[in-house]
């Protein structure tokens, strides 16, 4: 079973938990669901990968012009295995409806990529990382159901804007051409999609969510070095499961 269906069950187990649970009278959940405007904060898992696009040419070797000779064996295979990471945010969430409200979740994520490049020779093989702190800023739109007890599900979707936080090993214009790094653009925009349950305490209540997000656009910043230069396109994609607090 791949990480987001274990994710998946792990929020299906909290859920039935608290439906299961539905002796006493409902909680009140700090009040959360009593004021159209209200706060809270959230701890995440993240875990990242790239969807990789070759160029046709991507597995020729690369022909450095400052020595006049080929500098790597030709490519075998490029791929990005599942980066982990962790995220902590804060939210505002305004309801429009009791079934229906607009929420904003502005997070620092801190959660590193990784390109694997295999060539012929392996004695060649590197791991290159993209070292970004993140800033995310969403616009979600949340959909819930009635509730039942202590409990009520809901599905979200929505859009978010994603901006680099200090430089992140972009400044390498001196650097040996094997020593370069694979470079993404500062900002970008994803969308996203979501589903959890709201679970109601006495004085508080905790929604853990799951949530995939994949970036529009190419997230790669282009240039003539050996690992930048045979891939096309990077898109950005992401699971994040959270626990959040209001």
């Amino acid at each position: 079973m791949s990480k987001t269906g274990y994710l998946i069950v792990i929020l299906s187990l909290f859920c039935c938990s608290s439906l299961l649970a539905q002796s006493s009278p409902p909680n009140w959940g700090g009040g959360a669901d009593q004021n159209d405007l209200s706060f809270g904060f959230s701890f995440s898992y993240v875990s990242t990968y790239y969807k990789i696009v070759k160029k046709p040419t991507w597995q020729n070797p690369y022909f450095d012009p400052t020595v006049n000779q080929y500098i790597t064996a030709p490519l075998l295979s490029i791929s990005s295995p599942a980066s982990q990471g962790f995220a902590i945010g804060f939210i505002t969430r305004y309801r429009i409806t009791d079934h229906f409200e607009v929420r904003t979740n502005p997070a620092l994520i801190f959660a590193d990529r990784s390109l694997v490049y295999t060539y012929q020779d392996p004695s060649e093989n590197v791991t290159k990382q993209v070292q970004p702190t993140t800033i995310d800023v969403p616009l979600s739109f949340k959909l819930k159901s009635d509730r039942i007890g202590n409990f009520r599900a809901y599905i979200l979707g929505g859009v978010k804007y994603s901006e680099a936080v200090g430089k992140g090993g972009q400044n390498d214009a001196s650097s040996d051409p094997l020593d370069k790094l694979v470079k993404n653009v500062r900002g970008f925009a994803s969308y996203d999609a979501g589903l959890g349950c709201d679970i109601y305490f006495e004085f508080f209540k905790l929604s853990p969510e799951i949530k995939l997000s994949n970036s529009l656009g190419n997230v790669l910043v282009p240039e003539d070095q050996p690992f930048s230069s045979p891939i096309s396109k990077l898109s950005l994609h992401s699971v994040m499961f959270s626990l959040i607090f209001e």
